[in-house]
């Protein structure tokens, strides 16, 4: 009897997942029967349909299959977006309702009762002539898993990585074939299916920085852990939400703005954070050509900071964010060790202000040489990065041990780096936040969150109005009110 590879397995041997080719994946969608919708690709050909026809069995699949590169014939198709643009958010989803509204009304339900149907769409620039503009693009389905059932819709912004027109079609090719497979077949876990996108695809090769769920069968899903992943997984270098806990495209918020960032823990937000923020806003606010209309400010947590014992505590990074956006603050969660990326990730996006608030302790940091012994340049090719443009350190003072109030002019760095210390503070690169009420200078998150997590009392004047409540009434960072009863008995 001939033995299979699968009928031996050696000492040693490791599992490892079976990973479906890209014709397989498109054969399994198109030999079901029951779902059938149509493709729009705009901007890059129309490679994720040609997958489903080179597969066979695509007659079953495809209702309709487009691509209106003209602009004209593109706008009397879906109609203008209101601010003129083709590769954005809205577009995409004028994309996707248009096609769904026609898939409802040409095939009658009563002809298809058992069909589910679905429309991917994408809207997307390729790499430009010069090479110096990659490309980016919007990639969407809206599709059913019941024929009864109400539309689920994912969406995702990309970014290419390589250098080559035909290269980035077909990456977007095998993209949407992973999205379109994993939108029916692994729903129910959308961690996974973030994954498996990048099935046959290297991350050198794409960048998926924003991403949205929504439908039925993403009720429970919240997008703000989604974003969590991306970063997580080493899909993207940073991800943003809004105010109102939405996920949204960094480049659409940062593009030629104003930037004040603040990093922290915030675990919790406490005065010190706010001090912080207030006081050195104003100070941005009154430099040379910082238009308030045009500025932003940003919380930025490094995905450090979320790690707990090695693992990215999921429950605590939604206490944080649900904390700032009740303040009323954009948030960025990123993989930024050093501050000069973080300031290099905004230049990429704005060449206009920036300034950076932050502690005495973290600047003392920055003038560490082991932060910078991966450049070749060292601690001299950070600061370039750092300072090449006209950024301002805006510092807020701290309390010594021997309760001595630290500010740019006692502050201590390494015998080595004070002379350069002294360079950046002489050209007004660092400037101290005054009027500081010292009290906030003895309010430690860390401590707030042992006295929360203990059940004690005396916390809550150390936080911002109305912090505490958003913490007690949510029950964040542990707080458990039997702990409380338990305490006071």
């Amino acid at each position: 009897m001939k033995l299979n590879d699968d009928d031996i397995t050696l000492k040693g041997d490791r599992i490892i997942a079976h990973v479906p080719s890209i014709k397989d994946k498109a054969l399994r969608i198109n030999l079901n029967e029951n779902i059938y919708g149509t493709f729009a690709e705009i901007g890059a050909g129309q490679e994720t349909v040609r997958h489903f026809f080179r597969s066979g069995g695509s007659s079953g699949t495809i209702a309709k299959a487009m691509s209106a590169y003209d602009k004209d014939f593109s706008d009397a198709i879906y109609g203008t977006e209101e601010d003129g643009r083709y590769v954005t958010e809205s577009r995409l989803k004028t994309m996707l309702g248009h096609e769904v509204s026609i898939m409802e009304e040409r095939l009658k339900r009563e002809k298809h009762p058992s069909k589910v149907f679905f429309s991917y769409a994408n809207t997307v620039a390729t790499i430009d002539f010069a090479k110096q503009f990659k490309g980016h693009g919007w990639v969407g389905i809206r599709y059913q898993v019941e024929p009864d059932e109400d539309y689920n819709e994912i969406t995702l912004h990309i970014r290419f990585k390589e250098n080559d027109a035909k290269l980035q079609q077909e990456t977007l090719g095998i993209l949407g074939v992973n999205l379109i497979y994993g939108a029916f077949y692994k729903y129910n876990d959308p961690k996974k299916l973030l994954r498996y996108l990048y099935d046959h695809l290297d991350k050198d090769q794409l960048e998926i920085d924003t991403i949205n769920f929504a439908g039925p069968r993403f009720a429970d899903v919240d997008n703000r852990l989604m974003s969590l992943q991306l970063v997580k997984n080493g899909m993207t270098d940073a991800v943003m939400f809004d105010p109102q806990g939405h996920n949204v495209l960094p480049a659409a918020i940062l593009y030629k703005k104003n930037i004040l960032a603040l990093r922290g823990s915030f675990r919790p937000v406490t005065k010190v954070n706010m001090d912080m923020y207030e006081k050195s806003y104003k100070m941005f606010l009154e430099e040379n050509k910082v238009d308030r209309e045009k500025t932003l400010v940003v919380f930025e947590i490094t995905l450090s900071n979320l790690r707990s014992e090695g693992e990215i505590d999921e429950r605590d990074f939604m206490d944080r964010a649900e904390l700032l956006c009740s303040l009323g603050q954009h948030v960025m969660i990123s993989n930024f060790q050093e501050y000069y990326k973080v300031v290099e990730y905004f230049s990429s996006y704005t060449k206009a202000r920036m300034g950076l608030a932050m502690g005495v302790s973290n600047l003392i940091d920055i003038f560490d040489e082991k932060y910078y012994r991966h450049l070749s340049g060292g601690i001299l090719e950070a600061f370039g990065k750092l300072f090449y443009r006209d950024l301002k350190v805006y510092l807020y003072p701290m309390k010594d041990e021997h309760g001595v109030v630290i500010d740019s002019e006692n502050l201590k760095v390494h015998p080595r780096m004070k002379e350069l210390y002294k360079f950046f503070k002489f050209n007004g690169k660092v400037i101290d936040i005054s009027d500081v009420d010292t009290n906030n200078l003895d309010i430690f998150s860390r401590e707030v969150l042992k006295m929360i997590n203990k059940g004690k009392t005396g916390w809550e004047p150390m936080l911002p109005p109305g912090i505490a409540e958003v913490i007690k009434h949510n029950q964040l960072f542990g707080y458990d009110p039997k702990k409380l009863l338990a305490e006071q008995e």
